[in-house]
C-alpha cells in the first residue's frame, strides 16, 4: 500500500484488538498521553461532550463493571479500562455528537498502539446504560455510556482481515 511507512497511517494499518492482558500496571503519564490522544478528537461545532472515566484493577469499579458486560474476562484482565461518556448537557446533535465520540475512541486506540500497549473497544457494555452507569457511579441523567476501553500490555498478538475495498466501494474510482 502507498505511504504504508507514514508513521499515522503504519499505526491504523497495523492496530489490532487485543483481548488479553499481562499483569503489569499502565504508567499515569502513558493514561494521560490516551486521553489526550481523545480530547483533539473533532466534535461537531467543537463541543466536545465527552468525558473520561478511567477505573484501575485496583479500584472496586473495575469488578462492578465487569458485571456489566458478556466480555467480563476482558475487562477483569485488563490494567485499566475507560469509559467514554457524552456529558449529555454538552449535546447539540444526536448523531454527531456519537459520531465525535466514535472518533475520541479511535483516537485513544491508536495512541493505546503508538505506545506499544494493547487495548479492546467494548461496545456491547452500552446495551444496559443504567447497570453499567450504576458501575461507574455515574448519574444516568447527566452522561450516556459510548463504550468501555479496556487496556493493558498485551499478552497476544492481534489478527484481523478486511473486505477487499473494491467491495466496500458503492462506485469504481
Amino acid at each position: 500500500m502507498r505511504h504504508a511507512d507514514n508513521p499515522v497511517i503504519a499505526a491504523m494499518l497495523e492496530r489490532r484488538s487485543i483481548r488479553k492482558f499481562t499483569g503489569k500496571a499502565v504508567a499515569r503519564e502513558d493514561i494521560l498521553t490516551i486521553l489526550e490522544a481523545g480530547r483533539w478528537a473533532p466534535s461537531g461545532l467543537n463541543n466536545q461532550p465527552w468525558r473520561f472515566l478511567v477505573i484501575s484493577r485496583d479500584d472496586p469499579r473495575h469488578a462492578k463493571l465487569a458485571e456489566c458486560t458478556k466480555y467480563a474476562h476482558i475487562v477483569r484482565a485488563s490494567a485499566a479500562c475507560i469509559a467514554v461518556t457524552l456529558d449529555k448537557g454538552d449535546m447539540y446533535s444526536e448523531m454527531k455528537d456519537h459520531q465525535g465520540a466514535g472518533a475520541c475512541i479511535q483516537n485513544m486506540l491508536l495512541a493505546i498502539h503508538a505506545l506499544g500497549l494493547g487495548a479492546v473497544w467494548i461496545g456491547q457494555i452500552v446495551n444496559d446504560q443504567s447497570a453499567s452507569l450504576t458501575a461507574l457511579g455515574l448519574d444516568e441523567t447527566a452522561h450516556e455510556l459510548q463504550a468501555v476501553i479496556a487496556l493493558g500490555h498485551p499478552d497476544q498478538q492481534g489478527g484481523s482481515t478486511r473486505k477487499p475495498l473494491a467491495e466496500l466501494l458503492l462506485e469504481e474510482i
